[in-house]
C-alpha cells in the first residue's frame, strides 16, 4: 500500500472510526486505547491529514473525531485488501460459517472483558 506516514495502529484507529463521527471518549470506553496513546495518535493524523477534530459546542472537553477524505481513501483501501485477503481464504461455505463461528466467539470475548473492565469481578469466574 506504500503509506509511510503512518503506523498500523493509526491505520486500525482510522478504520476503528469508518465512516461514523466518533467521540475520542467512546474509543477509550471501547477499551481499543489508552489515554496518552490515543491523544498521541489522534494527533499523528490530524498533522497528516487523514482525520478532523471538532470540539463540542455544548461540552468543550468533548472533541468529535471524522475522517477527511484522504483517511475514508485509505479505510476503503484497507477493506479492498481486506475482501482480498478473505478470497484467498476461500469462499466456500464452510470456511464461511468458521470465520463466522470465529467472529462471534471474539466478540464474546471482548464483552466479557469489557464487563470486567467496567464493572469487576464477573460471577463465575
Amino acid at each position: 500500500m506504500s503509506i509511510e506516514d503512518i503506523n498500523a495502529v493509526q491505520a486500525l484507529l482510522l478504520y476503528n472510526i469508518g465512516e461514523n463521527e466518533v467521540v475520542i471518549r467512546d474509543l477509550k470506553d471501547r477499551g481499543y486505547y489508552q489515554g496518552s496513546n490515543v491523544s498521541y495518535n489522534i494527533k499523528a493524523l490530524t498533522e497528516c491529514g487523514y482525520l478532523m477534530q471538532e470540539r463540542s459546542t455544548h461540552d468543550r472537553r468533548s472533541v468529535r473525531l471524522k475522517l477527511t477524505d484522504k483517511g475514508l481513501s485509505l479505510c476503503n483501501s484497507i477493506r479492498k485488501l481486506q475482501d482480498d485477503l478473505s478470497g484467498v481464504l476461500g469462499g466456500d461455505d464452510k470456511t464461511a460459517a468458521q470465520l463466522d463461528t470465529t467472529l462471534e466467539t471474539m466478540q464474546r470475548l471482548e464483552r466479557t472483558w469489557t464487563d470486567f473492565v467496567h464493572y469487576g469481578r464477573i460471577r463465575g469466574l
